[in-house]
């Protein structure tokens, strides 16, 4: 009998054993198999009645070889020799007829198991080309993480980056208002005040700490507090300076060429006070004198004491952030699509 559809399934199988990936599931693995046992079970029967087939033709051809030594000797006999003849010869047509059939039938048997085989090569096949697509499709969803993992390290790292800005801008800050307060101490109270706000430290210096009533002019008192304010400022040259004036809603009673309104006095009484920082040391590029008369107010301009709060000059003091705007520019950079 032939083997080579056997050779050639188990082959097959083995080398799909080999070449099929882990993530193949193992029930249709033992479905195969369970199919390879079927066949193989299949055709060691085939086998064996082919076999049978076999013994019992060499039993016939015995049997006959037997018989034709009997015909010999009983072919001078009578009517009885002649039947026994024809009985022989009728068996020999019959034994011959039971080999034809099982000879056909194995042939059939065989055909289909070949069928069979054939039909598992191609499943096997096709599967490996599944097999070999997925993988395709592992690889790039494996690369397509890999470059997230890089992109979430870059991002973690600039994060951290933009955290450790952030903590040091605001640790900038208290440092600042800390020596602020320190250098301003004796003159803080219902006059002056520090605080933080928004980041930024803010001072707050009442009209009565620096000008008389309607005058641009800074007192003695005022001016040695901005004195000592610029003493700070100028060991801190990260630090810009805004000076912004501010009003009560009182109209300006004497309006002259040169001042006609609060506009006119918030920004003159902060540009008197700007002056005063930049000539005790504080470099005029980082201060910036501004007026907002009686727009900002702190409260309601209701009684005389809610107008005395909104007479004042408020000196807001922001670190530089350069560091800080360097690392959100790079985040930007590397956000924008196509970059």
């Amino acid at each position: 009998m032939k083997k080579q559809p056997t050779l050639f399934l188990t082959a097959a199988l083995l080398t799909a054993a080999t070449v099929l990936p882990g993530c193949v599931a193992s029930k249709k693995y033992d479905d195969l198999r369970a199919r390879q046992t079927a066949t193989e079970q299949g055709k060691a029967e085939a086998e064996r009645q082919q076999r049978l087939a076999v013994t019992e033709l060499k039993k016939a051809t015995d049997e006959l070889t037997e018989l034709r030594l009997n015909t010999k000797r009983l072919m001078a006999d009578s009517t009885q020799n002649g039947n026994a003849l024809r009985r022989t010869r009728t068996l020999y047509t019959q034994l011959t007829d039971s080999y034809d059939k099982l000879l056909k039938n194995s042939d059939r048997a065989m055909a289909d198991k070949s069928a069979d085989y054939n039909k598992v090569a191609k499943d096997l096949a096709r599967r490996e080309a599944e097999l070999g697509d997925l993988d395709t499709s592992l690889k790039k969803t494996r690369t397509e993480i890999d470059k997230l993992n890089t992109d979430l390290k870059t991002r973690e790292a600039r994060l951290a980056e933009l955290t450790q800005a952030l903590a040091d801008k605001d640790k900038a800050v208290n440092d600042l208002k800390a020596s602020v307060s320190n250098a301003l101490r004796g003159f803080q109270g219902t006059d002056l005040q520090v605080k933080m706000k928004d980041g930024k430290v803010y001072v707050s210096l009442s009209e009565q700490l620096l000008f008389k009533t309607g005058s641009t002019k800074v007192d003695p008192k005022g001016q040695e507090a901005l004195k000592q304010l610029a003493t700070v400022l100028k060991t801190q040259p990260d630090v810009n300076v805004v000076v912004e004036g501010h009003t009560d809603n009182v109209p300006f009673s004497r309006p002259t060429a040169a001042m006609q309104d609060n506009w006119d006095l918030s920004v003159l009484r902060a540009t008197e006070i700007a002056r005063l920082l930049t000539t005790s040391g504080v470099q005029p590029e980082r201060v910036t004198a501004s007026g907002r008369a009686q727009y900002v107010p702190m409260a309601a301009n209701d009684s005389p004491a809610n107008k005395a709060l909104n007479r004042r000059t408020e000196i807001i003091l922001t670190p530089k952030l350069n560091e800080l705007l360097k690392i959100l520019d790079s985040n930007s950079t590397t956000t924008t699509p196509g970059k």
